[in-house]
C-alpha cells in the first residue's frame, strides 16, 4: 500500500517538527520546510528515518510569496525523487512567528511582517500547491486560541489568524468538489520556544495560564502533535471547515 505523505511548513523545531514525528509514527512520509536552520531539519529527518519513515526538507521563507512557485516546483522534484509520488496528501500549514505588541504600538512593519508569514504566505502557498495534493486530500490551517479569546499583546497576531480562520471555511466550500476537507487548529498556551518561549520560561505567566485552563496545565508540544495526528487520520475525512481548538480548556 502507497504511504501518504504529509507536507508541513515550520518543521525544524517546535510545533512542526512533533507533529511530523508523531505522522511518522503512524507511517506517514514527510515533506518539511526550514527557513534556517538546515542542521535542525536534517537531523528531524534522520529521527524519522529511524522510525521506519522517509523524509526530505526544502528551505522556505513563508513570508516571501515570489519565491512560492520555485518552490512548489521543488515539492514537485521530490516528490518524483525520493517518494515516487506525483501528489501527496496532507498540508500542513503551521509556519509561523510571534511579535507582542499593544494595539497602540505596532508599528507597520510588525503588521506587515505579520500580514506575509502568517495569512499571506500560506493563503497564495495553498494556491500554488492545489495541483500537487491528492484528491480527497486534507489541508489543516494553524491559528491560535488568541482568534477567541483576547490578551493584550496580540491584537495584530490573533487578526492574522482570525483570518485564517474565516479563509477555511472558504477554502472547505470551495475545495469540496475534489473532496479535499479543509479544518482550521487552534492551540492554546504551548511550552515552546514560540515567542522566545514565555510561556514555557516564564513560572508566573505558566501559574495564570494553568489556573484559567479546564484541565489545570499549559500545553505541551504532543498535545498538538497528537491533535494534528488526529485530524488527518481516516477517521476525521467528514470533518471539514472546522474550527477545532486545542486549548485543555483555555478560558472557558
Amino acid at each position: 500500500m502507497t504511504r501518504k505523505i504529509a507536507l508541513i511548513t515550520g518543521t525544524s523545531r517546535g510545533l512542526g517538527k512533533n507533529a511530523a514525528l508523531h505522522l511518522a509514527a503512524q507511517g506517514v512520509d514527510i515533506i518539511g520546510t526550514y527557513h534556517s536552520k538546515a542542521d535542525e531539519a536534517q537531523a528531524l529527518v534522520t529521527q524519522i528515518e529511524q522510525l521506519g519513515g522517509r523524509a526530505a526538507m526544502l528551505q522556505l521563507d513563508v513570508g516571501q510569496s515570489t519565491t512560492f512557485d520555485a518552490f512548489t516546483g521543488d515539492v514537485a522534484r521530490v516528490l518524483r525523487d525520493v517518494f515516487a509520488q506525483d501528489h501527496f496528501d496532507f498540508l500542513v500549514n503551521n509556519a509561523g512567528i510571534g511579535i507582542h505588541a499593544s494595539f497602540a504600538e505596532t508599528t507597520e512593519a510588525q503588521f506587515d511582517q505579520l500580514l506575509a508569514i502568517q495569512f499571506k504566505g500560506p493563503f497564495f502557498l495553498t494556491q500554488k500547491l492545489l495541483p500537487l495534493i491528492r484528491d480527497g486530500g486534507r489541508i489543516l490551517n494553524v491559528s491560535s486560541g488568541l482568534a477567541r479569546f483576547s490578551l493584550p499583546g496580540y491584537a495584530a497576531y490573533a487578526a492574522m489568524k482570525g483570518a485564517m480562520e474565516v479563509l477555511t471555511r472558504y477554502q472547505a466550500k470551495e475545495l469540496g468538489a475534489r473532496g479535499i476537507s479543509v479544518n482550521v487548529l487552534a492551540p492554546g498556551a504551548i511550552e515552546t520556544d514560540f515567542g522566545g518561549g514565555a510561556v514555557r520560561d516564564n513560572a508566573g505567566l505558566n501559574a495564570m495560564v494553568a489556573n484559567n485552563t479546564a484541565l489545570g496545565r499549559v500545553g505541551l508540544p504532543n498535545d498538538i502533535g497528537g491533535a494534528i495526528t488526529s485530524l488527518l487520520a481516516d477517521g476525521s475525512a467528514w470533518i471539514t471547515g472546522q474550527r477545532i481548538e486545542a486549548s485543555g480548556g483555555m478560558f472557558l
